[in-house]
């Protein structure tokens, strides 16, 4: 039980495997997390490519590159060629390694193929040969070489898997594979050899036969080793050592020799060794004198029984000496050779990664460092933006309103100078209404429009150059599109037809000494018309009802206005007579003592004579200017009556034409206060994702 090696040197490269294993799947893990963070920050098109292509491309492939190495790792095994010439113990050697007949042994060429003996969790014996998976079962070692001897497809340079139970050999469960190999005297494809099965060796055994020397076809299969492999691990076997125990006079001696020899091809010929550690691995052993006493104690019989040669133990001794440093070499062989290389292409796979990581965490915050920035400019161009509009509103609805009730006084003023113009023209037109409607029209328009266009134009250009800082950007390039092309021009609808409509012409001839003459002159227009209306009659009231307290009756109406008349009219003439009544009196009195009825007769002549004239003269031209001239009094009664109705319109017109215009420009400031909240919103949602990606990628590097 003791030599089984409880801790054996073996278990530290199946610990190191073990290990390493479990940081490649865990380093695998982590790169494919960072792979799939990658691409997705790639494929985020918000983010402004802060991951590209390329680093996606680079993290896969280490990743894929991760999972062969993964691979690989879990079918390493530590392997150990065995080489030699044919007969010298090769297989023997193994055999006693493994404690158990395991391969065919014997006199003669019995490995006619390369042989690799591993260990199975299974609880038979197989094999497999070269571009098979088929499992041949074998119980014995000589089912075995039978097996072999009747394969006639396989030549020298053929691999046979030997796949033996685990349970049966303490050995072959530390991940170790023992390779047996034809003899290198036998063939010359050495070079093929190498190439095929010993570049992933950790560690080479020469078998040689101490009855005789190191051949030159031993030395140079290994220089050819040594050509390939950067300093191999070689021990030298000195099997048969037993012999010597016949001649024991000549025992040191030939040891020392097969020493010298052995250390000068090591150290000198091949390079691989210094002189001190050489002979650490040279051993003298006997293989088939161990095979049978460990086979021996297996069985339950005594380690030394049997016919054994002197010198036995020592040589017993040697070979676990040998199997002690041999598994110490290989399991520190393997380990560097196996994981040395997997390791420092996985560290520079880490370093890789890290460094994106880092490119990445970089340009994250960086961008995120802009976008923070970028919003607050933002938010304080919102906040500008609705500041600056609000006390817009106010400073342009003022200066609206100011030029709206300037163009109501500069229209008002235009309007009753246009009406008096207008009216003063109509002497030499006949069609009234359309010569005052289109004249006033004219003479507005020519007198008012261009005032008040450059009022408006002027007010339209003062609003555009304050908003035009608060416009979205892509309007600014284009302000002439938010204002009218047309020209802005008033609208005078005086509507002449409508207020003329009940006008009342009177053409009748009517003589200017009559009696409605006179009292129009005496009286005046509306207590003329007045006097001319008949009295109303009085009401009849039945006798037997209450009197009326509703108001005055219909006869007092008509009591006071005949009243009124009367007072007016005893006015007038008192008014006329307390001037001249003592003149006329006297004058007519000196007149009729003077010359009596002539002068009453003279008069009444030249009263019929002016009569007769006045009527001769009332022709068609005379009662047209005398209806122009009514129409001109009436009209002036009644266009003073719109003007400030018109002026009101345009005002409003005005007013109109520019609320449309800031109206529109607000409608644009609306639009840049979306633009800039939805900007906020982005960037807002830019940089929880940038930080997302900073702190993801932190954690991963």
């Amino acid at each position: 039980a003791s030599e089984t090696v409880t801790f054996s040197p073996l278990k530290h490269f199946v610990l190191a495997k073990k290990m390493i294993s479990e940081v490649f799947e865990q380093l695998l893990d982590y790169v494919k997390e960072t792979s799939a963070f990658v691409e997705k920050t790639c494929e985020n098109k918000s983010l402004e490519n802060i991951a590209n292509k390329d680093q996606k491309l680079e993290i896969q492939a280490y990743a894929d590159k991760l999972s062969i190495i993964k691979e690989v790792l879990a079918r390493r095994h530590m392997k150990v060629a065995f080489f030699g010439r044919t007969s010298n113990g090769k297989s023997t050697v193994i055999n006693a390694m493994l404690r158990d007949r395991v391969l065919p042994s014997g006199i003669g060429h019995t490995t006619n193929c390369f042989l690799s003996v591993e260990g199975t969790d299974e609880d038979k014996a197989y094999l497999k040969t070269e571009g098979s998976e088929e499992e041949k079962s074998i119980k014995t070692v000589n089912q075995l070489a039978h097996a072999l001897h009747m394969d006639e497809s396989l030549d020298a340079g053929c691999l046979v898997r030997v796949f033996w139970p685990k349970t049966k050999c303490a050995l072959l469960r530390d991940d170790l594979v023992l390779v047996d190999s034809p003899g290198t005297d036998v063939t010359t494809q050495l070079d093929s050899w190498i190439d095929k099965f010993c570049l992933d060796a950790d560690v080479f055994v020469l078998v040689a036969n101490s009855e005789s020397t190191l051949m030159n076809t031993e030395k140079h299969f290994f220089h050819k080793v040594n050509e390939r492999l950067s300093k191999p691990n070689i021990f030298i076997l000195n099997n048969r050592w037993d012999a010597s125990a016949n001649e024991p006079e000549y025992m040191d001696d030939v040891r020392k020799q097969h020493t010298d020899r052995c250390v000068k091809f090591l150290v000198e010929e091949l390079k691989v060794l210094d002189g001190e550690k050489a002979p650490d691995h040279i051993f003298f052993v006997s293989a088939k004198e161990v095979l049978n006493s460990r086979m021996q104690r297996a069985q339950g019989m005594p380690e030394t029984g049997g016919a054994l040669a002197d010198g036995f133990q020592e040589r017993l001794n040697e070979f676990k000496c040998f199997e002690r440093r041999f598994e110490e070499c290989i399991s520190q062989s393997a380990v560097k050779t196996k994981f040395e290389q997997h390791t420092i292409r996985a560290k520079q796979i880490t370093e890789k990664v890290k460094s994106i990581m880092d490119a990445i965490n970089i340009e994250a915050a960086e961008k995120r460092v802009a976008a923070l920035e970028d919003r607050e400019y933002q938010m304080d161009r919102l906040d500008f933006v609705k500041n600056q509009l609000n006390l817009l509103i106010d400073d342009i609805k003022k200066k609206i309103k100011a030029i709206s009730e300037d163009v109501e006084s500069k229209v008002q003023q235009y309007h009753t100078f246009c009406k008096f113009m207008s009216l003063c023209q109509f002497a030499h037109h006949f069609e009234l209404l359309t010569h005052v409607e289109e004249g006033m029209g004219k003479n507005l328009a020519f007198r008012c429009s261009d005032a008040v266009t450059a009022s408006v134009q002027s007010c339209q250009s003062y609003m555009i150059e304050s908003m035009l800082p608060l416009l979205p950007s892509s309007v600014q390039g284009q302000i002439n599109m938010l204002v009218p092309s047309r020209k802005f021009d008033l609208s005078y609808d005086l509507n002449c037809a409508t207020i003329c409509c009940d006008f009342q012409e009177n053409i009748e001839f009517q003589f200017s000494l009559g009696w409605s003459a006179l009292v129009h002159r005496f009286l005046g227009s509306v207590n003329a018309q007045r006097a001319s209306q008949p009295a109303l009659p009085p009401a009849q009231t039945p006798s037997s009802g209450p009197p009326s307290i509703v108001g005055p009756s219909n006869q007092q109406t008509a009591v006071m206005t005949q009243d009124d008349l009367m007072l007016a009219m005893a006015t007038n003439v008192a008014s006329l007579t307390s001037r001249t009544s003592m003149s006329v009196i006297i004058v007519g009195g000196v007149v009729y003592r003077a010359v009596g009825w002539r002068l009453i007769a003279l008069t009444a002549s030249l009263y019929g004579l002016l009569y007769l004239y006045e009527r001769l003269t009332w022709t068609t031209k005379a009662k047209e200017r005398s209806l122009k001239r009514q129409f001109v009094d009436y009209a002036t009664d009644k266009l003073q009556l719109i003007v400030s109705f018109t002026s009101a319109n345009c005002s409003h017109q005005v007013q109109q034409e520019m609320a449309t215009t800031f109206a529109r420009l607000c409608k644009q400031v609306d639009q840049t206060q979306r633009e800039l909240e939805a900007e906020i919103q982005r960037l807002t949602v830019k940089i929880d994702e940038l930080e997302t990606v900073q702190s993801h990628s932190k954690s991963l590097r």
